[in-house]
């Protein structure tokens, strides 16, 4: 990737900020718009950015280090906006509803594409409760659901699921998109649907390709461009 790839991104992203944004309207059409407004954050400083890559111990895929520093550190985007990463009191993190579900001190190492436990999920899905194979009156299978959720959670949200990535973006209802660092899946978006017990899968296009961060980006700017109301 070249520098052009960003060029004029951030110049676009503050010309529909210049545009009438109606809140009677829902979004005016680009969901997530009327959160950020399309605001951005100040892009990092290459010294920012070494720093940002020397403290959390990984090298950033490319195409985001570009974002980062010709776009901003964060802001407009898809849904409600690209997690900012900011340093404070010197020390790095990402910002944003579920940031903190990244474990930062292991992003460097490979995010398990397949998770760290397949046939364990595998067998846990199948021992989901069955209402109609317990009693009438629900308690059984309350108490059941319950006991079976508490494993269910303890193994989905483990951080073991997603060492080597960062929550990118929130869609709401703690459905979340996820940019893989390392690994195999490096630079390329992951969906998070593990609140509707979906296990974490990549996102891929009208094609079936592997979504990656500046497709990703520059997809959803495309489309807010051609949204008519903001034109």
């Amino acid at each position: 990737m070249t520098d052009a790839t960003w060029e004029d991104v951030r110049a676009r992203v503050r010309a529909l900020a210049e545009r009438p944004l109606d809140d009677r309207a829902f979004d005016n059409g680009v969901f997530g718009a009327l959160g950020h407004r399309f605001r951005l954050d100040d892009p990092l400083t290459p010294e920012g950015l070494a720093d940002l890559e020397a403290r959390t111990g990984v090298s950033l895929p490319e195409e985001y280090r570009g974002f980062l520093l010709y776009v901003g550190a964060g802001g407009a985007g898809p849904a409600y906006g690209v997690f900012p990463v900011r340093c404070e009191h010197g020390t790095w993190r990402w910002v944003g509803d579920g940031a903190d579900l990244a474990d930062l001190a292991r992003l460097a190492e490979p995010f398990p594409r397949r998770g760290p436990d397949t046939e364990r999920l595998e067998a846990l899905l199948a021992e989901r409760p069955d209402e109609e194979e317990l009693d009438d009156d629900g308690d059984d299978f309350d108490a059941a659901l319950e006991e079976w959720s508490d494993r269910w959670e303890a193994l989905m949200w483990s951080a073991d699921r997603t060492v080597g990535a960062i929550p990118i973006c929130h869609l709401g209802c703690a459905t979340r998109q996820w940019l893989v660092l390392t690994g195999p899946e490096r630079g390329r978006i992951w969906a998070d649907d593990r609140v509707d017990e979906v296990d974490l899968e990549p996102l891929l296009d009208a094609a079936g390709e592997p979504v990656t961060f500046a497709r990703w980006y520059l997809g959803w700017l495309e489309a807010a461009e051609r949204e008519p109301s903001l034109t």
